[in-house]
């Protein structure tokens, strides 16, 4: 269960809203507890700390008991990785090295774990701070976080890694272009899984943000455009907001 309609409510809270907010984590919590499983699993670092320091703690106090608990999927994961191992088949030769946010507790241990299960990888340590829950939270300080990425970026390549492994999805959002400008790939920790397994998706964003160019953009994506009935204008507003202005450590200059 995804999407807008089962926001954790933390976008109306940075907004302000708290009421608004308040009332989408209540409905989200009510539509979790459907399942009747006791255990939810979450990929957004946002929801699961909205959820479990926030929601979840305050439906107890009212009600006297949790509908269920939260684990976050890095972790659930790393719990079953005798199960996992069985299907990581395939041999994946990369020197990889883990882009690290601490912010929620375990999870990048488990990353790790996940990654050095995997035939072939080399996890290499390169001795960078980690920061924050997620990029997006270190943007409040955006000259120390303009540092961060820089000295990461560089020790990436000093290191002589091929690949710059993100768990979050925000995080891969803001890095993936780098790969234009630097000897190794942005990647997320499930494609080296699915590559172990035998499974591979395109990064159709990654592919669009490095091409840096929002009319292209634009034109490379008509058919959904058309598709969904979308003003192409409104689109390319978007596309230069969100897309390619999600860029905290500007790309060098070609």
């Amino acid at each position: 269960m995804g999407g807008p309609s089962h926001c954790c409510g933390i976008a109306q809270l940075r907004a302000g809203d708290v009421e608004m907010s308040g009332r989408m984590g209540s409905n989200t919590i009510e539509k979790l507890s459907h399942s009747r499983s006791g255990q939810v699993i979450s990929w957004c670092p946002s929801c699961y700390v909205q959820f479990t320091e926030t929601t979840l703690p305050t439906i107890e106090r009212q009600r006297g008991s949790r509908p269920f608990e939260m684990t976050p999927f890095m972790r659930f994961l790393d719990g079953r990785l005798d199960e996992l191992k069985p299907h990581l088949q395939r041999r994946v030769e990369m020197r990889v090295a883990l882009h690290r946010h601490p912010g929620v507790a375990g999870v990048m241990e488990a990353a790790a774990e996940i990654l050095k299960a995997i035939p072939g990888v080399e996890l290499v340590d390169l001795k960078q701070p980690a920061v924050g829950l997620q990029s997006v939270n270190v943007g409040v300080l955006p000259a120390f976080k303009r540092e961060l990425q820089l000295n990461e970026l560089q020790a990436a390549r000093d290191a002589g890694v091929d690949a710059l492994v993100a768990v979050y999805h925000s995080d891969h959002r803001e890095l993936c272009a780098h790969e234009r400008d630097w000897p190794f790939r942005i990647i997320n920790i499930l494609e080296v899984v699915g590559e172990s397994m035998g499974l591979h998706r395109h990064d159709r964003y990654k592919q669009l943000k490095i091409m840096q160019d929002a009319d292209q953009i634009v034109a490379e994506c008509s058919d959904l455009i058309a598709k969904h009935s979308l003003d192409a204008g409104n689109a390319r507003n978007v596309i230069v907001k969100a897309l390619l202005g999600d860029q905290p450590l500007a790309l060098r200059a070609t």
